[in-house]
């Protein structure tokens, strides 16, 4: 657990699933390219984040889910998954190993500026430290200029590319690793 500039952040548990699911509705939109349907939004968050799942996501022994919050109140969430990716363009771009995926890190629009994201990733980094991994490692879909500027300020560089399927479509990501 960390905390800075009152934003706390820790392991999310099986009580935190619903403010998880509200959090991840709430936020994937915002870094899909504007010209991704409403629709293909809501199918990959009935699919991939919805409580069922962050149900699943927290009993996963190879995963890790982190919460931030400041005053009690949510703010955001990052994921990572320990192992090797299962996707062949991320094995052939990685560098480092063994490895641990950055799989979401995500704040409310009304969060950015309060060092959630920072916080957020300092403690993503620590986790994957932790567990042995050698680099961490994430995709950022290629339109995405906001968040590419924030991994790269965490020390991230452009490693390769792959394909991320969102409702039914493929869109281009990039792929970031940063040793650790």
């Amino acid at each position: 657990m960390s905390t800075t500039t009152g934003v706390t952040v820790r392991a999310a548990g099986p009580d935190d699933v619903p403010e998880l699911a509200e959090v991840a509705a709430a936020t994937f939109g915002l870094a899909c390219p504007p010209s991704m349907s409403r629709e293909r939004v809501d199918a990959f968050i009935a699919d991939v984040l919805s409580p069922a799942r962050f149900e699943d996501y927290l009993a996963d022994a190879d995963r890790r889910v982190l919460l931030a919050e400041q005053d009690g109140i949510p703010l955001g969430y990052a994921m990572l998954v320990r192992g090797e990716p299962q996707d062949a363009d991320v094995r052939a771009a990685l560098t480092l190993r063994p490895t641990v995926e950055l799989s979401k890190i995500y704040v409310l629009p009304e969060a950015h500026g309060t060092g959630a994201a920072a916080a957020l990733m300092a403690a993503s980094l620590e986790w994957a430290a932790s567990v042995g991994a050698a680099g961490a490692w994430l995709g950022v879909n290629q339109q995405n200029e906001r968040a590419q500027r924030f991994y790269a300020k965490s020390g991230f560089a452009r490693v390769g590319t792959k394909r991320f399927l969102v409702g039914g479509a493929y869109e281009d990501d990039f792929v970031l690793e940063r040793p650790l």
